[in-house]
């Protein structure tokens, strides 16, 4: 069952950190290089929702979900992760820095569209603050306990954080599964680590782009 955790785990917050990625990503952008009316309010409710804590808004979200019988399902737990506000905060200043509005200008005047013009400019000069965007939700979904806690019910969904909090309660009637749990705790890191390795690289990329460019 500890695998099948892990899988689902590697679910929630893969997907919910690709998923949240694209979103912060198109919102950031939009605040960041378009004007139109309520632009400042939207941003503000962003950084609002920047300071509201996740735990805040579990009870909420599990109601929400309730009545569209959604609880105890993959998407009771990946829905709630997509929208990030600091992700989406954290997007629109690094568009606002990293794509420059006369490179947007000049693609407008060649005859490209918005959409082209965020796919082949603005993401690839995003890239490194996307990749911030999803391994900061990737490790938060990785980490996550009271969310799913609270919306799951069967044991063959939980994300490895719930799966060995359950196993830690079962171990006061059985000690020996307190030596299954913390190394199952120590294992459950070990993604991480690799996942910080692997994308280190595009921070270092940046950094000798912004030095080559200074």
């Amino acid at each position: 069952m500890y695998w099948r955790w892990m899988l689902n785990t590697a679910l929630y917050a893969g997907a919910g950190a690709l998923l949240s990625a694209v979103v912060s990503g198109i919102t950031g952008y939009t605040l960041a290089k378009y004007r139109f009316p309520g632009r400042s309010a939207v941003f503000n409710v962003l950084l609002a929702g920047v300071l509201v804590p996740a735990v805040v808004l579990a009870i909420p979200q599990y109601l929400l979900l309730a009545k569209f019988q959604l609880t105890d399902s993959y998407l009771s737990v990946l829905l709630p992760s997509v929208l990030s506000p600091y992700g989406i905060y954290l997007a629109r200043i690094y568009a606002a820095a990293a794509v420059p509005d006369s490179l947007i200008e000049a693609a407008r005047t060649d005859g490209a569209g918005d959409l082209r013009i965020f796919a082949n400019i603005a993401v690839p000069s995003m890239i490194p603050g996307l990749v911030t965007v999803f391994l900061f939700q990737f490790v938060a979904i990785w980490n996550n306990f009271l969310p799913p806690f609270i919306m799951l019910t069967s044991d063959d969904r939980f994300p490895v954080t719930v799966g060995l909090y359950t196993m830690l309660n079962q171990g006061n009637t059985t000690p020996a599964l307190y030596t299954l749990v913390v190394t199952g705790a120590l294992l459950s890191i070990l993604p991480l680590v690799v996942l910080f390795l692997t994308l280190q690289r595009y921070w270092r990329v940046d950094l000798l782009s912004g030095a080559v460019k200074g």
